[in-house]
């Protein structure tokens, strides 16, 4: 019984190997045939090339400044007797800031008005002078002439032995004393003109230092050249200032408008003259106007105007200042704010973009994108770039019209391959294509 038993066991296990080896044969045969199956071809979303128009703008950072500063100084010494502001208050041209005790000027100005009184008197006593020597000169040619008629007389009756030498030599005596007193009279005649000159001299001079010192007078009055905002005082009531002192009593800013200073690189400046000489930009109708970004990242609500660019390059940085003007009503833009400023360049009639997920770098950098050939398949095309506007790039170079970028099933994708172009979908496309037509209404 027992040798029944061991070659029936011995005929089971002969059939299982038997069972598992043909298994196996099976399943190598079934490998060997699905082996020549062929790989999909890889499908991809393309977006097809069509220049636009579009605004170039280039964002430069700055900082805010006054648009009018004055540095309040005394223009004479004295005593501040009265402060007559608020600190951090508004203030308008010809408001009265500082009170300089008036009294020494009030009193110079006294004795100026007195000296101006005195020289008038003097010149008035002058003319008056004047008047009596020109009488005494008129009356003196007058004697003059008479003398010398009697002189001739006498001269001629004396040829004629008609009257004696001592006669005639009186007369002669009379008309040479005549002619001296004339002289006299007109040399103090001329002495008067000569004192009225001098007293009109005095007159002025004296004037001028009146008008000296009503101006002084007028300065101990410190008002405010512009109008804006104006700072803390640096003096405080009682404290004795002098005159065009280096440190100003306060400061006034003027805020309304407001300037922003943008320093721009000279390569950038150069680059967008040559491509304005050469038409690939043209200025647009709001070229100056210019928009300005504030430091949380908010845009300013209003618009500015470039005003001009430097003609000095800064030679620590290489570049010029742009400065634009802006409105500021509500006083929310202050000096020395940094910004940022978006200005506009001109306009490219005929721009080429493309998505940034369809431009891909290597390993050198360099970018490149693929496209989609006459024959269906994956082609390399080295970019140039020039800017990210958006989610796009601005292509200068390696792109022309009509060409399909590759912009998905980029992954594992090889120059070469067969591919199965699609149009790209963004979101906004496909969400109005699955609206209903009474919800896209």
């Amino acid at each position: 019984m027992q040798p029944e038993k061991n070659h029936y066991q011995f005929v089971q296990w002969g059939l299982l190997c038997v069972i598992l080896l043909g298994g196996l044969l099976l399943t190598g045969c079934d490998r060997q045939q699905q082996a020549p199956a062929t790989r999909p071809t890889p499908q991809v979303s393309t977006v097809t090339v069509q220049p636009e128009r579009i605004a170039l703008t280039t964002t430069l950072p700055g900082r805010t400044s006054a648009f009018g500063v004055a540095e309040i100084r005394p223009q004479v010494s004295g005593l501040i007797q009265k402060r007559l502001f608020n600190e951090g208050a508004n203030v308008k041209a010809g408001e009265v800031l500082y009170q300089i005790d008036p009294a020494p000027f009030k009193a110079a100005l006294e004795n100026a008005m007195a000296t101006v009184t005195a020289a008038q008197k003097n010149a008035e006593r002058a003319r008056a002078a004047l008047l009596a020597s020109s009488a005494n000169v008129s009356r003196q040619k007058a004697t003059l002439a008479l003398a010398q008629k009697n002189r001739e007389r006498f001269e001629n009756a004396y040829k004629s032995k008609a009257v004696s030498t001592t006669q005639r030599d009186q007369a002669v005596t009379e008309a040479k004393v005549a002619e001296s007193t004339l002289l006299a009279v007109e040399a103090q005649a001329e002495s008067d003109r000569t004192a009225i000159a001098a007293a009109d001299a005095a007159i002025q001079q004296a004037e001028a230092a009146m008008k000296t010192v009503r101006i002084n007078l007028s300065y101990t009055q410190v008002t405010a050249p512009i109008s804006g905002r104006i700072g803390k005082s640096n003096v405080t009531v009682g404290a004795i200032v002098t005159a065009y002192q280096p440190t100003p009593l306060a400061t006034i800013q003027q805020l309304d408008p407001i300037y922003a200073d943008m320093p721009q690189s000279t390569t950038d400046l150069l680059r967008l003259k040559r491509r304005l000489k050469e038409g690939q930009l043209e200025y647009g109708a709001d070229q100056n106007l210019v928009q300005l970004v504030q430091e949380d990242g908010t845009l300013y609500p209003l618009s500015g105007t470039l005003q001009f660019s430097d003609v000095t390059v800064d030679p620590t940085t290489g570049s010029v200042t742009l400065r634009a003007l802006f409105p500021n009503p509500d006083g929310v833009l202050l000096p020395g704010m940094f910004v940022q400023a978006i200005v506009p360049e001109g306009i490219n009639e005929e721009a080429i973009l493309v998505l940034q997920q369809g431009v891909s770098r290597d390993p050198k950098g360099n970018p490149y994108a693929l496209i989609v050939d006459a024959e269906s398949k994956a082609g390399m095309r080295p970019l140039t770039l020039d800017r990210a506007i958006g989610s796009q790039w601005l292509v200068s170079a390696g792109l022309k019209p009509g060409d399909q970028v590759i912009v998905e099933g980029l992954l594992m994708l090889r120059p070469g391959t067969l591919v199965k172009p699609s149009p790209f979908q963004t979101e906004a496309n496909s969400t109005s294509a699955t609206e209903s037509p009474a919800a896209a209404k």
